[in-house]
């Protein structure tokens, strides 16, 4: 008599949408799902094409505290005495401090046509693959555009453009190297990505060789990069805990009432070196 062995596959995880169209099917439009992870990071389409979200330049730190203590760095007040070897490290001169952060929520909405709700199947891929994208262009926002973004940290300095858009884009990253660091990311928008670095694939593949990464977003206005030393610069602490479920959209979230889902996630952006960050323009 035969017997079959055991498989040595692992049950895979359900997918958000999976979990979400799961606990619809038992509670209906009082459906909410509490998940052990950071849905921005399971968008699928992730797994097929070579496109990073502005998270992915950052280190992340789990933590279940709802304030993150961190340090950071800072350029000499005016008038601070004079330090042994500025002139030469200019970063021997940063002073030292700790402060704390707190978690806040980002979240993104869809409203979910009708007939979908007796799909299960539709009702997960349309979870999946509308409102988790939906929630990665909301943190998108909130790490370029939001209270305590890249954009308006204090600290981060402005670069006026160089002779051309690829010169302003590689002195930015000199820059950072005279700080002390070594650039490692770019958030730039689509717009530039395509009219400037998509025609130079020499520079696009000297950068990638480099191991600088390049988060394209409309979170950027065309004409504007960020470039840092992301790893060493800043952390995302985050929860690690995401939710999914119905409820009622601020007013003005869509044109028209309808059936609508939101996901959140809690995180929070600390830049431990915004000497480190630059905002350059390219032309």
């Amino acid at each position: 008599m035969l017997t079959q062995s055991p498989s040595n596959e692992q049950p895979t995880e359900p997918s958000p949408g999976q979990a979400f169209a799961a606990a619809f099917a038992a509670a209906g439009t009082s459906a909410r799902v509490e998940l052990p992870t950071t849905i921005t990071e399971q968008f699928p389409g992730f797994k097929r094409r070579p496109r990073i979200a502005m998270r992915s330049l950052f280190k992340i730190v789990k933590t279940r505290e709802l304030d993150a203590k961190y340090w950071y760095e800072t350029r000499p007040v005016d008038g601070a005495a004079a330090v042994r070897d500025e002139k030469l490290r200019q970063e021997a001169a940063f002073e030292f401090h700790v402060d704390k952060i707190a978690l806040k929520p980002t979240t993104a909405w869809v409203q979910i046509p009708g007939p979908l709700l007796d799909d299960p199947v539709e009702l997960a891929n349309f979870i999946n693959f509308r409102l988790l994208v939906r929630l990665g262009t909301a943190e998108n926002q909130t790490l370029a555009l939001g209270r305590g973004g890249l954009l308006e940290a204090p600290g981060v300095r402005r670069l006026a453009a160089g002779p051309d858009p690829v010169s302003s884009l590689l002195s930015a990253c000199d820059h950072v190297e005279l700080m002390g660091g070594s650039a490692d990311g770019i958030v730039m928008s689509t717009t530039d990505y395509y009219r400037y670095l998509v025609p130079r694939q020499d520079i696009a593949s000297s950068l990638a060789a480099l191991g600088i990464q390049i988060a394209r977003t409309r979170m950027l206005s065309p004409g504007t990069i960020i470039v840092g030393d992301f790893f060493a610069g800043a952390t995302i602490y985050d929860s690690g805990r995401s939710s999914i479920g119905f409820g009622r959209p601020p007013d003005g979230t869509f044109a028209r009432d309808g059936i609508a889902v939101q996901a959140e996630i809690r995180t929070a952006l600390a830049i431990h070196l915004p000497t480190h960050f630059f905002v350059a323009s390219l032309v």
